[in-house]
């Protein structure tokens, strides 16, 4: 049975990665930092998913858990670095343990899973590696200036790794990028200022964006925006910063108008639509 991996997989994208994962016949390790919680998540998805505890800042941690998939599905097939975290605020207010513990989770981890990923993937010549960003990847994003700068990085090592790849002559292992819009998880909030670009645009749920992840298992791609027309809108800001800069307390007040906006929805019950509650 091929193996497969995901991180911060219990609950939100990555369970739901996770869920399609084993539909289609994969045998999963759900791994989270908190291991109760991958346990539960494993149990949930059946016989074909299992868990363990895996902070992704650790890279021992990281090359083990790789080595763990191996030994019992005797393949890692497909790794998806999802586990993230995210503070907001103005950067300047915001301690500067808060900005490193971002870049620790959010883009040393998606370099150590890549990379674990990889050295097991080169033995048998083939794997998808993938992983999760965030349109905050593809232009800085005010009031979550620390998670961008952090999904910067990982957009970059990513994609360079991917050039690497090729330029080596390998043509079957592939990394695919993620980055969506706003999600509904337990990371945004109707009622943080801070985070209203989260809902300046289109709101997904996870199992809307765990189904374009498993898109790329049969056609990967080095960026996939969610939805395209927001990854142009964003690349559009990140090439003109000068405009971006004066443009920003308009974008932040018609972003905060869309946050009370959702959490009229939410409070009135229309929101999460019912299909997914």
């Amino acid at each position: 049975m091929p193996g497969a991996l995901v991180t911060g997989a219990s609950r939100g994208i990555g369970l739901e990665i996770a869920r399609r994962l084993t539909g289609r016949g994969y045998e999963v390790a759900v791994t989270d930092i908190a291991e109760d919680a991958a346990a539960a998540a494993a149990e949930q998805l059946g016989d074909r998913a299992w868990s363990f505890a895996l902070d992704v800042a650790d890279e021992a941690a990281c090359r083990d858990a790789a080595e763990r998939v191996v030994e019992r599905s005797g393949s890692l097939d497909v790794w998806v670095n999802n586990a993230g975290i995210l503070h907001t605020g103005f950067s300047y207010e915001q301690p500067v343990e808060e900005h490193r513990r971002m870049l620790e989770v959010n883009a040393i981890g998606t370099i150590n899973g890549t990379l674990a990923a990889i050295e097991r993937m080169r033995e048998r010549g083939r794997g998808n590696v993938i992983n999760v960003v965030s349109l905050a990847g593809l232009a800085t994003a005010p009031g979550i200036v620390g998670y961008a700068a952090s999904k910067h990085a990982a957009m970059a090592f990513s994609i360079g790794t991917l050039g690497d790849l090729r330029r080596a002559g390998i043509e079957e292992i592939h990394i695919s990028t993620v980055c969506p819009d706003g999600v509904w998880t337990d990371m945004v909030d109707v009622d943080d200022p801070d985070d209203a670009l989260s809902f300046s645009g289109v709101m997904f749920m996870p199992a809307q964006i765990a189904e374009r992840v498993e898109g790329l298992l049969d056609r990967p791609e080095p960026v996939l925006a969610i939805p395209r027309w927001r990854g142009r809108f964003a690349r559009f800001f990140a090439s003109h910063p000068r405009l971006l800069v004066r443009l920003t307390p308009l974008l932040m007040r018609d972003a905060r108008r869309r946050q009370r906006s959702m959490k009229k929805k939410v409070e009135a019950g229309k929101w999460p639509p019912p299909e997914y509650r």
